[in-house]
């Protein structure tokens, strides 16, 4: 049976509907919105991430009689039979994944009864704050390898449930491969790996090791090459191998400097054809440093899985308008220092000159949506004019808004081909695109 996912909220989600409902303003119409005030860092532009993770949990959110014990504790009965039939029926729209998004963006509207959409504040937050961070990071990683493949690798450096979200994020911005096998077995993300240090310590000598893992995993393998002196493991490997060694990797050191001198011996030792791969607290900057050094792949782990440094995109869920007391639905924003928010529900579009974008309009004009079938192509951006970027992805609590993860690829591709050249700058900055409220 599969868990339900309504305990993943916080309690004055519960509280506020109890009050909700002895008001009788619990089933008034309202619309909330997912929005970052600012990108974090600095940054130039952040990446959409999440999306079918939150349709996933929506699906999922409900209580159980197990749920309702507990919440005794916490909430009225009136409140109890309410969760107890709860199903979200409302409508659900968002930018797609693998979009980019810039401070204001409405990258998720929820329409519904206030009681409905308040609930799912803490679980759609919790989700795309996480996955959005991981592929903000994830995209500048990639566009600084340039077609260089980079492999996740940070399960161990955070939670186990959120590393697999992690690897996905990743490789929808672009990582061709990650460690963790969850990843591959729900998402379809593909998988990589060879031997760590501790195989090599395993065996009496670096050669016995090297001997047991090429005669197991042929000789298109990597072999792990500094456990002890990497001038030697390079010569042993090749002893073993010849020429047709598929990769080293480097784990230590001035990686721009060994890499340049494993480069050099690998090719006196006739191996021309194996590759370098670098691993060891990678991130977009040492990344980027690494161009001109004889390298063919990364690793990177802990600065991935943390966001390289901003674990979090900073995005809000805010209640932006309201059915007032005669039916008529109102606008509504916070007025809080340093906390503003813009009343009413919003469209969204990327405006197009000579194929670059230009700005984000946010207006309270209503654009036509592209329909899940259309969204999934991810055709190539127009030229000129303005591209809609709300998607329909929930209608009368049904979803209708799920797509292939290589769909989403596709689209993040052809997204970044779009922002401006200073978006990929990795010096601090202000966003690429500005946006424009109308």
């Amino acid at each position: 049976m599969t868990m339900g996912t309504g305990l993943l909220t916080d309690h004055y989600e519960l509280t506020m509907l109890e009050a909700a409902l002895a008001s009788g303003a619990a089933g008034r119409r309202a619309v909330f919105e997912v929005f970052a005030r600012r990108l974090p860092g600095g940054r130039r532009y952040g990446v959409v991430a999440g999306t079918a993770r939150v349709l996933d949990a929506l699906e999922d959110f409900r209580f159980d009689d197990a749920d309702l014990d507990f919440l005794r504790q916490v909430v009225d009965e009136r409140t109890l039979a309410f969760l107890a039939d709860y199903r979200f029926s409302g409508d659900v729209y968002g930018y797609r994944e693998g979009e980019a998004f810039f401070p204001g963006s409405p990258i998720m509207v929820v329409e519904s009864t206030f009681a409905e959409a308040v609930l799912l504040e803490t679980v759609i937050l919790s989700i795309l704050n996480h996955d959005c961070a991981i592929a903000s990071a994830a995209s500048r990683m990639a566009h600084a390898a340039g077609d260089r493949p980079l492999i996740e690798m940070g399960s161990r450096r955070t939670h186990e449930i959120a590393a697999v979200a992690a690897a996905r994020s990743a490789y929808l911005c672009g990582f061709a491969s990650t460690s963790n096998l969850m990843a591959g077995r729900r998402y379809g993300v593909p998988t990589a790996g060879t031997a760590a240090h501790a195989f090599v310590l395993l065996h009496d000598s670096e050669k016995d090791a090297f001997r047991a893992q090429l005669d197991s995993l042929g000789h298109g393998t990597t072999l792990l090459i500094d456990t002890y002196d990497v001038a030697e493991a390079v010569r042993t490997a090749v002893e073993l191998a010849g020429p047709d060694l598929g990769a080293v990797r480097i784990d230590s050191g001035d990686l721009a400097v060994v890499a340049q001198e494993v480069r050099q011996a690998l090719d006196a030792l006739g191996a021309e054809r194996t590759k370098i791969i670098v691993t060891g607290d990678l991130d977009e900057f040492a990344i980027a440093a690494l161009a001109v050094a004889p390298v063919d792949g990364y690793g990177v782990g802990t600065a991935l899985v943390t966001g390289s440094g901003h674990p979090t995109a900073s995005l809000v869920y805010k209640l932006v308008a309201r059915e007032d007391a005669t039916g008529v639905m109102r606008p509504v924003a916070k007025r809080s220092v340093g906390k503003p928010s813009k009343g009413g529900r919003k469209w969204a579009y990327r405006r197009i000159g000579d194929g670059i974008a230009t700005a984000e309009i946010v207006t309270d004009a209503p654009m036509e949506t592209p329909r899940p079938d259309q969204a999934a192509r991810s055709e190539p951006p127009e030229l000129t004019g303005d591209r809609p970027l709300l998607a329909e992805l929930v209608r009368g609590g049904e979803i209708v808004g799920r797509e292939p993860l290589d769909a989403v690829r596709r689209r993040h591709r052809s997204t970044l081909t779009e922002l401006p050249p200073i978006a990929h700058s990795l010096s601090p900055g202000d966003p690429a695109v500005p946006t424009i409220f109308k």
